[in-house]
Parts: C-alpha cells; structure tokens; sequence
C-alpha cells in the first residue's frame, strides 16, 4: 500500500544541468553559482583530499578551484567582449521583462518604468567601456565584491581594479550626462 502511494506521487522537478546552471551563473545569478557549488564542493573536496591528503590547506586550495572558475568564466567573457567589440557588434538591447527583473521594485507604475529606462541607459552605456573597465565595475560595483576578490578573479592587482573602476565611473557618468544633455536640448 505505501508503495502504491510512492509510485503516484508527482515526480520532483528536474534539477537544472549543469551547463544551464554555468550558463547562469556567468551572468550573474548567485543562486545558480550556490547551487553548483553545493552541488560540486563534496567531490571537489574528495579529488583535492585524495591528492594532497587531509592537510590543513585543503579547504584553501577548494576555495581556489571555485575562484578559478569564477576566473575562467570572466576570461571567457571579456574574450567575447573583444571579440564583439573588433567585429563592432553590439549586444542585443535590454527588453522590458529583463529590465524589470533588474530593477528594485517601486512604489509606482511611473517609477517603475523611469527606473526600467534608467536601468537600460546604464546598462547601455556600460557596454561602451572597454572590457577591462566593464568587468571590474561590474566585479565590485554590481555583484559587490571585494578589490581583493576581483583582483582574484581578474589576476591584476586590487589597486589595478581600483583604477579600472575609477575610470569606468567617470566614464559612465560622463556619458550619463552627456546623454542628460542631449535629452534636455529642444
């Protein structure tokens, strides 16, 4: 009788795989990131433990696979991101229901849709910085890490990413402005 119920029950919902998991991660998502961390942290954990045996560096030398992921898929991007900006390609333009996933919820329809194009100019502008500069304040502006963490990632030191974030800042909100201006202008 239990195994009547058992096999009637609804099957569970398939775990995503892991390429669509990367896939989100790469573009930001840190609950698809914790979920392939979860996910791989045993037999990462295992591989390293049989390798170098349980010495007190094995959770650091962990830590470092997961951080030379984070590496190798910001390599992949900015490499994508030369290649797009030799070919002068652009990237396809924000639509309304990603801006909205984006953007904090306001208190008003109108608020709401001034922070939707507010979003898609930022992000619009973003894309105009060169690759390095982008990353870096995307790194630490965006998904708020340390100088220490995207130096990490990028390989440069923390105050190389200072100076590429500066630089994207000023760039940005001197772009802002410029685009301010012109929307002022009869």
């Amino acid at each position: 009788m239990v195994r009547l119920a058992v096999m009637n029950r609804p099957p569970a919902p398939a775990a995503p795989d892991d390429a669509v998991l990367v896939a989100a991660a790469c573009a930001g998502d840190r609950t698809a990131y914790q979920t392939l961390y979860r996910r791989h942290l045993p037999g990462v954990f295992a591989r390293v433990t049989r390798i170098v045996g349980p010495v007190p560096e094995r959770e650091d030398l962990v830590q470092h696979v997961f951080i030379d992921l984070h590496r190798i898929a910001v390599n992949v991007a900015c490499d994508h991101l030369e290649r797009m900006r030799r070919e002068r390609r652009v990237t396809a333009p924000l639509d309304g229901e990603r801006a909205e996933q984006l953007a904090a919820p306001a208190p008003s329809p109108e608020a709401q849709a001034r922070q939707r194009q507010e979003l898609a100019s930022v992000l619009a502008h973003l894309e105009a910085l060169r690759p390095k500069k982008r990353v870096a304040f995307v790194l630490v502006v965006v998904e708020g890490l340390s100088l220490a963490e995207a130096g990490e990632i990028l390989g440069a030191h923390p105050d190389a990413v200072k100076q590429r974030v500066l630089a994207a800042r000023r760039e940005l909100a001197a772009r802002l402005e410029r685009a301010a201006r012109r929307e002022e202008s009869p």
